[in-house]
């Protein structure tokens, strides 16, 4: 990142913050909730400097078959800067705090990569939606793009290589995003919502799939033991499943998820699942790790 080393009125921008001692969770935001005081034991976590990369082994589903790959989840702490709606240069008495997720994925489908990346912005005082989030997708075929800013109603902007799918800008009614979810797993799973819910798929699945995006409807489950935990949506009308299964204690770090869905095309179509297993977990300012002899790192991480 080229931004690691900027430095603007004397301040250095970074993809983390450290959370100034006058910097508070704010009491009053534009949302209808109160805002949720963040504990000790988070803010000695959260705001120590580093960021949270964990590596995963992918099984990918993928053309009716099971591609192998890997992904990896980088969770950090960052100011956002609401009416940008971008991350700030600085902390500012209007920067709203975030826990970003930057969830991405890279496989091959015989000859060709694919490489995705979903980046989600929830504010720690989880009392509202995702403030933006933004997916990508590349493979030889061509690349596509989505964009969701929460302001008065959902701003959504996609653009893809297909006809079908060219160019759109069109608004949603706000509601629940599955894509938030695996950042509000991390502030306090307690807070997850549960029972008949209506939801939007996350991004990645909405393009592979060629499908609306909007709410569909879902049944959550949560089950807790003393010491893991399992988060499971089902969408019955997408005939998709996810479980997500993390740590009951804090920072509930996630071990590992199952997506269960119909895969391929035609009479070749049948149910599989995709997979995600934990190799190695890192916390570090990787941000500053961009010289050769950092790529030890890599190997650390199974990557």
């Amino acid at each position: 990142f080229f931004l690691a080393g900027l430095i603007i009125a004397g301040t250095s921008i970074a993809c983390s913050n450290i959370k100034n001692d006058t910097a508070k969770t704010p009491t009053t935001t534009t949302a209808s909730n109160p805002a949720q005081p963040t504990s000790e034991a988070f803010n000695k976590y959260w705001y120590a400097g580093n960021a949270e990369i964990t590596s995963y082994e992918l099984e990918q589903a993928r053309y009716g078959e099971i591609h192998k790959g890997k992904s990896v989840l980088i969770y950090v702490t960052e100011d956002f800067n609401p009416e940008k709606q971008v991350k700030a240069d600085a902390q500012r008495a209007n920067t709203i705090p975030v826990l970003k997720l930057n969830a991405t994925k890279k496989f091959y489908t015989g000859i060709y990569p694919y490489s995705t990346m979903t980046s989600t912005f929830y504010p720690v005082a989880n009392n509202e939606h995702a403030i933006k989030i933004s997916a990508s997708m590349q493979e030889w075929c061509g690349h596509i793009y989505t964009q969701l800013n929460n302001r008065d109603a959902f701003e959504v902007q996609s653009y893809s290589y297909f006809e079908s799918e060219s160019d759109q800008e069109f608004t949603l009614e706000k509601a629940i995003l599955e894509d938030e979810l695996w950042i509000k797993l991390r502030i306090d799973p307690t807070q997850l919502p549960t029972g008949t819910q209506e939801i939007i798929p996350p991004f990645e699945f909405l393009r592979m799939k060629h499908i609306p995006l909007r709410t569909y409807e879902v049944i959550a489950t949560m089950m807790t033991t003393e010491t893991t935990s399992t988060y499971t949506l089902e969408y019955p009308k997408l005939n998709r499943k996810l479980t997500i299964n993390f740590n009951t204690s804090f920072p509930y770090d996630i071990l590992g998820w199952t997506e269960s869905t119909t895969n391929g095309y035609g009479s070749n179509a049948k149910t599989l699942t995709t997979k995600a297993t934990r190799i190695k977990q890192l916390k570090t300012t990787y941000w500053s790790k961009n010289s050769v002899k950092d790529s030890i790192l890599r190997n650390e991480l199974g990557l």
